[in-house]
């Protein structure tokens, strides 16, 4: 299918600058949060004083060609060797790092905008749930180097999604307002329940209603991005390990939780009533598939005919509808996906330009088989551009 409009990709990304987290943290949090060390003659992280093994190379400098692993994402190819999967590396480009070289290299893939995301920093959570205060100090700093050297809206077409921990709701509410200031279109925060130290909540607490009601008054999309979510710590309890490292394949970890994580997320946001008491709150899942749309549909409505009156706000199934956009893995059912929630609530997204993403990202549109041309322009520009109220 040819396409006669520019695209609006949901799942860009950035590498991180070297000082993304460490620019702005106050030198006496420096130990708590991050910190650079030299190991084995390398550059690594250090997360609260432990090595971080979230990304094998966090400097990105060389790093791996844009769809290097296309074939072995969509079960073509094996990965037992994941060095020589990835291939020849490339020195880091510009439009990875400056906004002004990203939008000239947006204008040749023919995409008028993108929601981009971090790389790196959607895996730094959990190293840092047991002390909120420098996690909340952490991601500030964060932030504001992303506001640096991003900004959160750059020309109306880059929308910078600054990283949200909700492990204190009043610091949570406070950096909302923060970001809302300053023109965040889009936050990304990560699924799973809120891990503290005082013991695990639900996104769907009532604590953190002033929040959801700030970024549904603003309009503020909010993302949940995978990454670093914590629920390795289960897989702990059938003896494997608690740490997440990408791109190091476990089977187990694979296939009894990837899903896990946003499933469950997505049944809290509901089950507990968010959506129910914000009703203008929009929310998309990135990067977390869609095999998971189907099966949550499915038990919703039975636990929907089985006892109503226990959903507040009503059938579930219409609230997912109403309230979540979804971007797929492109090598995943895509028809099943739009029996489930329509094609209005399915934004394309390719990850641009991580490895495991697309090369071209026009080239999403392949994988559209059975979408006639208007679900086709919704999927591939009109839903996410509509996201972040960009004007017609």
């Amino acid at each position: 299918m040819t396409l006669d409009y520019q695209l609006f990709d949901a799942d860009n990304h950035y590498y991180e600058a070297t000082d993304a987290f460490t620019r702005h943290v106050p030198r006496e949090m420096a130990k708590r949060a991050m910190q650079w060390v030299e190991l084995n003659g390398k550059q690594r992280l250090m997360v609260a004083g432990r090595l971080n093994r979230f990304i094998p190379n966090p400097t990105f400098d060389p790093v791996a060609k844009p769809g290097a692993l296309d074939d072995y994402f969509r079960g073509q190819s094996a990965g037992d060797d994941i060095r020589a999967a990835f291939g020849e590396l490339d020195p880091i480009s510009p439009a990875y790092r400056d906004p002004a070289a990203r939008v000239a290299l947006m204008d040749q893939q023919d995409m008028e905008g993108c929601l981009l995301f971090p790389t790196l920093g959607v895996g730094m959570e959990q190293g840092l749930v047991h002390d909120p205060d420098a996690a909340h100090v952490a991601f500030h700093a964060f932030n504001e180097w992303m506001l640096d050297d991003w900004t959160f809206n750059y020309e109306d077409r880059i929308f910078a999604a600054p990283y949200l921990t909700l492990l204190d709701p009043a610091r949570a509410l406070a950096e909302v307002e923060w970001l809302i200031e300053r023109g965040a279109k889009v936050i990304v925060m990560r699924a799973g329940p809120i891990q503290a130290p005082s013991g695990f909540r639900s996104p769907g607490d009532t604590v953190y209603d002033p929040m959801w009601a700030r970024l549904a008054e603003a309009g503020t999309l909010v993302a949940y991005h995978s990454g670093e979510s914590g629920y390795h710590r289960y897989a702990v309890e059938w003896g494997e390990s608690s740490e997440m490292e990408a791109f190091r394949h476990n089977p187990f970890t694979n296939i009894t939780s990837a899903d896990r994580p946003i499933y469950d997320t997505m049944a809290a946001l509901i089950c507990h009533g968010v959506f129910a008491r914000h009703p203008s709150l929009r929310v998309a899942t990135i990067e977390s598939g869609s095999e998971w749309v189907p099966v949550l549909v499915k038990k919703m409505k039975k636990s929907f005919a089985q006892a109503p009156a226990a959903f507040v706000g009503g059938d579930p199934v219409q609230q997912l509808r109403d309230h979540v956009w979804v971007s797929p893995y492109y090598e995943d059912d895509l028809l099943a996906l739009k029996q489930s929630i329509g094609a209005e609530r399915i934004v394309f997204g390719s990850d641009y330009p991580h490895a495991e993403g697309l090369a071209d990202p026009a080239a999403f549109v392949k994988d559209l088989d059975g979408f006639d041309a208007a679900e086709t322009r919704l999927i591939m520009r009109e839903n996410a551009r509509g996201l972040v109220h960009v004007g017609s």
